[in-house]
């Protein structure tokens, strides 16, 4: 390690410094967090963070852009999904800390491309928190329909902001109330928001499952006789829509510095969520498209409350419905709940290494959860949601995930060359192949994005840069500290964290 304390860093120094991996994995000198999960528990938090997201509400969205080929965009999406999710397995078993590609970043490249990792997963958290909350809105006024035969008003149901032909109101009340009772779970403490979304989770399956069941009963081989109508350009821009959901993967690894032995826990997670993820999509998927013809997935009735709405059309029954729609409203809260426990995890560490102010560090003494962070974010979010359409937040999300993934994969190849004596529990299998096709697919899936959709990015990027050169850099812990240098640092024994 190299002293810097009495000498000034230039610039370009300051953009190039990394935090070495022995801070990383112990020794930060700040707050710590309790480590409460186990490897199940941990799992679920992924899959809670993606299953419903992809399939209660982008479903509707992504079918009108790729027609019956929307199987193929999942497939994509989950090809290149799966392919992060090995690079990803690989760098949380080396840097098992909280702050996810943030902090992969800042020890692998340096801390310019942290922050520029950190615009995008700050995107990606914050606007998906907001997205999954307005989504969830259609689906409660669905279920209060259904059971008691009224609904919200639509002046509470949506926000002020028009889209295209969209019905508007004053504000999306549902969507802000759902984002106050994640954030009173949240302050209770992280093991009992693991434990409430272990249960939300199991019911958000069983509820997909009926939903599939019930659809393949009605399914029908000519609702694909258009198959490659839409094109390559329709399937890339649907995978784009729908890769927004795959942040699910990323969110076990915020969660480093809480799991019990997450060297091993970690890899087991993120690779178990895929799995479960991927095969409970392109089920819904097929069964959804096979049950309903495509045209009517633009009908403003499916963008409310999609796949409650296939079953009362295929049962002409509103019990089927009824019961899906229940359990979207009961296990989208967990997508909720999960995302917006990534973003507070990741202000955290940011917090902990200088580039916010000391009060993003603060843990609870009782609940050892970073409070300040989690009420900050939940105010954000419950005002986006509460005053944004969807329409305007999903392709934001994608671009910040799939960045993020491409950085994860880059991170992957620099200590491979940089450190490699360093430990790793996991590996991954065919390097460099490996982690190259996940920059190709996740670029591919990039392509797809809509022009508006760059320009919101590289606004928030610009913000975010900004504020980092007018302040965070000044204030970085490794400013007042050390910085690494080429030797690899002494790695704990496993266990030892």
């Amino acid at each position: 390690m190299t002293d810097v304390s009495n000498r000034p860093t230039t610039f370009g120094e300051q953009l190039r410094r990394r935090k070495p991996i022995a801070a990383q994995k112990g020794g930060h000198g700040g707050p710590e967090l309790e480590r409460s999960f186990g490897t199940f528990q941990l799992m679920l938090f992924g899959v809670g963070a993606t299953v419903g997201t992809g399939i209660f509400f982008v479903l509707q969205e992504a079918v009108p852009d790729a027609g019956p080929a929307v199987v193929v965009a999942f497939l994509v999406a989950g090809v290149a999904a799966g392919l992060s999710a090995i690079c990803y397995a690989e760098v949380a078993s080396a840097i098992p800390v909280s702050g996810s590609t943030y902090s992969y970043a800042y020890h692998s490249m340096g801390e310019g491309v942290a922050m520029v990792v950190a615009a995008c997963v700050l995107l990606e958290y914050g606007v998906s928190s907001a997205a999954v909350s307005v989504g969830w809105s259609g689906y409660f006024n669905e279920l209060l329909e259904n059971l008691f035969g009224w609904h919200l008003p639509d002046a509470l149901s949506y926000s002020p902001i028009p889209y295209e032909d969209n019905v508007t109101g004053l504000v999306n009340l549902p969507a802000v109330v759902l984002v106050l009772m994640c954030l009173l779970l949240l302050l209770r403490g992280a093991s009992e928001s693991a434990r409430v979304n272990t249960i939300m989770v199991l019911i958000k399956l069983g509820v997909l499952l009926l939903f599939t069941v019930i659809a393949f009963t009605a399914f029908e081989g000519d609702h694909f006789s258009s198959f490659w109508d839409s094109g390559a350009a329709g399937i890339s821009a649907a995978a784009g829509t729908i890769f927004f959901s795959f942040i699910g993967l990323d969110a076990v690894s915020t969660a480093g510095e809480e799991v019990r032995d997450p060297q091993r826990a970690l890899p087991r997670a993120i690779m178990g969520a895929l799995v479960v993820v991927v095969a409970i999509y392109v089920l819904v998927a097929v069964s959804g498209v096979g049950a309903q013809p495509v045209a009517e997935f633009e009908s403003e009735e499916q963008q409310s409350a999609g796949l409650s709405v296939i079953l009362e059309n295929i049962t002409g029954s509103g019990v089927p419905g009824t019961i899906l729609a229940a359990g979207a409203v009961i296990s989208i809260f967990s997508v909720t709940l999960v995302t917006l426990y990534g973003q507070t995890r990741i202000l955290f560490a940011m917090g902990r290494d200088g580039m916010l102010p000391k009060r993003f560090a603060s843990v609870n003494p009782l609940t050892l959860t970073p409070t300040f962070n989690t009420i900050v974010v939940a105010v954000v979010v419950a005002l986006i949601g509460g005053f944004v359409p969807a329409d305007y937040l999903w392709d934001t999300v994608s671009i910040g995930t799939l960045i993020a993934f491409i950085v994860v994969a880059t991170a992957v190849l620099v200590l491979r060359r940089t450190q490699p004596d360093l430990e790793r529990p996991f590996r991954v299998p065919g390097y460099p192949v490996t982690p190259v096709l996940t920059i190709v697919a996740c670029v591919y899936v990039l392509s797809g994005l809509a022009a508006v959709t760059w320009l919101i990015f590289a606004v928030w990027l610009a913000v975010v840069m900004s504020f980092y050169l007018l302040w965070g850099r000044r204030h970085a812990a490794l400013e007042r500290g050390v910085v690494a240098d080429t030797e690899v640092p002494d790695q704990p024994t496993p266990g030892g964290h």
